[in-house]
């Protein structure tokens, strides 16, 4: 393994205790890697599972930075190879969202790419992005599926309250701008929604979104309208993938299934059947939107997808083990 590890080099990861992060980092440390690791505070108990890990204790460190300080990831990113940035506020803002939601996204990007362009060493940053930061738009022709080169309308996410997806489109196109301007080797991962087995017992705001389909909700995933499905080791491959491959430019949409509400409540009722799940769901502005999406340029570099069947499998296998549910 020490071959190996000399040959993968160091990374970082920030918000490494994070859902989509964990996983990421799980995946590198079984690649060989060196694995730097940023959180808020490296001595809290919540953080085991992450030296739990195959290789944690030989190849991860964790260490504190904070997306609103300045410099604060300098040391954490001075002398690594690559930088992935996960970081990233997904909660509903309470009543302030520029600065519960905005501020930290873009300010946190920037403050990190800062750090970035410090580092001799660096050779690639991986951001992670969202697929709502291209679909959130009502001036497409749903016939023809949504690409890379889309954006989301930040006039459409600001009338519709849509903070997530006008902070993802905000804060990745602040740090193609930073990256143009500072000579960084900038690539983007915008995965759809995000589903499979979560690392920390305590769960993010996607996992609980799932826990509560499956109890029986039908109220949180109208908001979700038609959605776009990928398995999170997907997104944590898809991340490793576009930064190992010397090819990988510009932006690369992550998912492998796009579905309605009623389609994915039918899959699983039938694959779950001792489960509530809701057979109607309300309609509102986002689910009137038809679209598909085209990942034909990840798959371009020979990556391919694992099924829905098999994501939620996982998913709900990891939130019975868990005790969720």
């Amino acid at each position: 393994m020490d071959q190996k590890l000399e040959i993968r080099g160091k990374v970082c990861v920030t918000g490494a205790s994070g859902y989509l992060a964990s996983w990421l980092v799980k995946r590198l440390l079984l690649s060989g890697y060196h694995v730097i690791g940023t959180v808020r505070n490296p001595g809290n108990e919540k953080l085991a599972f992450l030296w739990e890990l195959e290789g944690a204790k030989q190849r991860l460190e964790l260490v504190k930075a904070d997306l609103m300080e300045e410099g604060s990831f300098d040391d954490a990113i001075m002398g690594c190879d690559g930088v992935f940035h996960t970081a990233s506020p997904v909660s509903t803002p309470t009543s302030d969202p520029k600065a519960e939601i905005l501020d930290p996204a873009i300010k946190g990007t920037l403050n990190v790419l800062s750090s970035c362009k410090k580092s001799p060493s660096l050779k690639r940053v991986v951001l992670t992005s969202s697929s709502a930061a291209l679909r959130a738009r009502d001036d497409f022709d749903s016939t023809i599926p949504l690409d890379e080169s889309s954006w989301s309308s930040v006039e459409l996410c600001e009338s519709l309250q849509l903070w997530y997806a006008l902070s993802k489109t905000l804060a990745e196109k602040a740090a193609w701008e930073f990256a143009k301007e500072n000579k960084i080797d900038l690539v983007t991962v915008l995965p759809s929604f995000v589903i499979g087995p979560c690392l920390p017992f305590d769960l993010c705001s996607t996992a609980i979104d799932v826990i509560n389909l499956l109890k029986g909700d039908s109220v949180t995933f109208s908001w979700h309208g038609r959605m776009g499905y990928v398995h999170i080791d997907d997104v944590a491959l898809t991340h490793i993938h576009v930064y190992e491959d010397k090819t990988a430019t510009g932006r690369y949409l992550c998912c492998s299934t796009v579905l309605e509400n009623i389609e994915l409540a039918s899959l699983l009722s039938n694959r779950y059947p001792s489960l509530p799940i809701p057979k109607r769901f309300k309609p509102t502005p986002q689910s009137r939107a038809y679209y598909e999406l085209n990942t034909s340029k990840v798959k371009s570099l020979g990556f391919n997808f694992k099924s829905i069947e098999e994501m939620f499998d996982d998913c709900i296998a990891s939130l019975k083990e868990q005790g969720h549910i």
